[in-house]
């Protein structure tokens, strides 16, 4: 009986250390993918006069957003293929395409999978935008809830 209780003891303490050595594991893990690298981004902005222009930045990784709500698209309305100010401050999140945005003074930058848009040109004529090499948009609008922080950080 007392080889039992002393065996019994010993797997015990060695399912204890598993399970303490796996919680630790768990929060390396967990600890590791916040410092994974940040999610790439641009954010479009309006000047004091209204001209739209963007910076380059990321969002951190892991971080909760404040939003509402969201909705997927893959079609393109009338008022989309010209020059337009965002209707709210939201995240545009590219599921498939590619897209090349133009802003006030003619400038350009892309989006596509892996890379956030943050629209928040809300005034005055806003950007434009063309699919590159296809005719395929599809994404995600996030509106971002009033008053809340969108996360970028614009690159240095």
């Amino acid at each position: 009986m007392k080889k039992f209780l002393n065996g019994f003891i010993l797997i015990a303490a060695l399912i204890l250390a598993n399970t303490n050595n796996a919680q630790s594991h768990n929060q390396v893990k967990v600890k590791a993918l916040e410092e994974e690298s940040d999610i790439p981004a641009y954010r479009l902005i309006n000047k004091a006069d209204g001209s739209c222009y963007f910076e380059k930045g990321s969002i951190p990784s892991l971080k909760h957003m404040n939003t509402a709500s969201f909705w997927y698209s893959n079609k393109t309305e009338e008022w989309e293929k010209n020059a337009h100010p965002a209707p709210r401050k939201q995240y545009v999140v590219t599921v498939k395409g590619k897209i090349k945005f133009k802003v006030s003074d003619g400038t350009t930058f892309i989006i596509e999978p892996g890379v956030v848009l943050l629209a928040e040109d809300l005034k005055g004529k806003g950007h434009s935008w063309d699919m590159v090499d296809s005719d395929v948009w599809e994404r995600l609008y996030i509106p971002i809830t009033e008053n809340s922080d969108d996360l970028f950080v614009a690159d240095k």
